[in-house]
């Protein structure tokens, strides 16, 4: 499944590795692609997006799915 996210707070490479961290956490396979400009992340992964969004809070960054 592919997740898009609008995540708030996102400046730097730190914050980028910070939201890959806690994705991959859950999903050491993820794919996580992220546009520092939109403030966008993209998560390709079987884990459910509830469980993402929730450790992308727990990082310490707001988020909401991007409706398609």
């Amino acid at each position: 499944m592919q997740h898009q996210l609008k995540v708030t707070g996102m400046s730097c490479g730190h914050c980028v590795s910070a939201i890959e961290k806690a994705v991959k956490g859950l999903d050491p396979q993820a794919e996580v692609s992220t546009d520092l400009d939109k403030g966008e992340v993209t998560v390709s992964s079987d884990t459910e997006f509830a469980a993402i969004s929730a450790a992308i809070l727990e990082a310490g960054y707001e988020n909401q799915a991007i409706n398609a």
